[in-house]
């Protein structure tokens, strides 16, 4: 990750300060690495990779259509209302549920995600109460409260509607980690990418933003590397 790698490099810098030339190449590596994550230039590339694999969807599925909208994040510090405390990311993906389901018919939701192991609702509650407070039929959810991750999401929908077609809902960054994930498992996806970060601004603005943006897209492309290891080991 960006920020814990510039700090290895500066407290490297720190450790091999007698050796002047060692330190300086440590420091020039944190800065340039800082520096390029947070430009616009490095972060659209890292994100542009990843976002454009897969378009936004407005295909119409038939009647009975299944939207399965994977879980982010929620915060219930601040407020006791559901739609309050789903994270930037998390309402993205629950309004581009809502928005598939109004091209298509009938459709049928599947919420995931966990509590974090901190007690309380599960993320998949949360999306729950969100969408009913947004008008959706609370008989037209399937929630899955103990998926962790990408992995188990996918291994609970497969026992829910086996190799059926839905539409897979998650950010754009996220999409070829998760279509990848979920079809190595045999499910039949339809990817519907929501949450687009990348901006093609001026080449050399620096931002927290674009450095958060960066940020999530190594977290992916590490994703995807682990899941080529995995796939790896497994057939060998």
């Amino acid at each position: 990750m960006p920020i814990p790698f510039t700090v290895l490099m500066l407290v490297l810098a720190l450790i091999f300060w007698h050796r002047s030339r060692l330190a300086k190449c440590f420091v020039v590596v944190a800065t340039t690495w800082l520096l390029l994550l947070s430009s616009q230039f490095g972060s659209y590339y890292l994100v542009n990779q990843l976002e454009q694999q897969y378009p936004v969807n407005n295909s119409v599925m038939p009647e009975g259509c299944v939207i399965a909208v994977l879980g982010n994040s929620h915060n219930t510090t601040h407020s006791d209302v559901a739609l309050q405390q789903l994270s930037a990311t998390a309402l993205s993906r629950l309004i581009e549920g809502l928005r598939q389901a109004s091209i298509s018919q009938h459709c049928q939701f599947i919420f995931s995600g966990w509590n974090g192991g901190v007690g309380g609702p599960s993320h998949a509650e949360i999306q729950a109460q969100a969408a009913i407070a947004l008008g959706v039929n609370k008989s037209n959810m399937t929630l899955f409260p103990q998926a962790r991750d990408t992995i188990e999401e996918a291994q609970y929908i497969k026992q829910q509607i086996g190799s059926s077609p839905f539409k897979l809902v998650t950010s754009a960054t996220h999409m070829p980690r998760a279509m990848a994930t979920f079809e190595a498992m045999g499910l039949s996806p339809l990817a519907a990418p929501t949450d687009f970060i990348s901006s093609d601004d001026s080449w050399w603005h620096i931002s927290i933003a674009n450095l958060s943006a960066s940020q999530r897209a190594i977290h992916e492309y590490l994703g995807l590397l682990w899941l080529r290891i995995k796939h790896s080991l497994s057939n060998s």
